[in-house]
């Protein structure tokens, strides 16, 4: 309670010390009109000053305007570099990117030679394999001898009836 009528008592006095400025530049502004009829010297001197402070305040705000602009320009190329330098970041992610998905396609064409490698080993061995146990089915017939009366040799023929693939 006396926070607000702590606030209360200081909005009145910025209230009455603005109400009386008001009142004084009211007086002011009606002495100088009375001043300025009485048309003498004086009042050609409160006159020439007038203008010059109304030509002064005029040059004030165009340079105030000018001040406004150049801000805006300022922020304007701030907000211009900010986005060079997102679109920078985006650019090098990119780059990183593409890097690294080179760098994986490097090593999957590696290793897909490799297994093609592999493969073709296999199939060279495959074949010898085969090319073996023609050639000794070739010889064990070739000798006639009877191999299904001997139980090793059936085994062994029998073993290479199998097909290696």
């Amino acid at each position: 309670a006396t926070q607000d009528l702590e606030e209360d008592m200081e909005t009145v006095k910025v209230s009455f010390q603005n109400k009386t400025l008001a009142l004084q530049r009211m007086q002011l502004m009606a002495a100088l009109r009375n001043k300025l009829r009485q048309n003498d010297d004086d009042s050609r001197l409160i006159m020439e000053t007038m203008k010059q402070i109304v030509m002064l305040s005029k040059e004030i705000i165009e340079h105030q305007q000018q001040a406004r602009e150049k801000e805006e320009k300022l922020i304007d190329v701030k907000r211009k570099r900010l986005s060079l330098k997102i679109t920078a970041r985006e650019k090098l992610h990119q780059i990183h990117t593409m890097s690294k998905k080179k760098k994986e396609e490097k090593t999957s064409i590696k290793e897909s030679e490799m297994l093609e490698k592999i493969q073709n080993r296999l199939k060279r061995e495959r074949d010898i394999t085969t090319i073996i146990q023609n050639v000794f089915q070739n010889i064990i017939l070739g000798s006639r001898v009877n191999w299904a009366e001997n139980p090793s040799l059936k085994e062994i023929v029998l073993q290479l009836e199998k097909n290696v693939y």
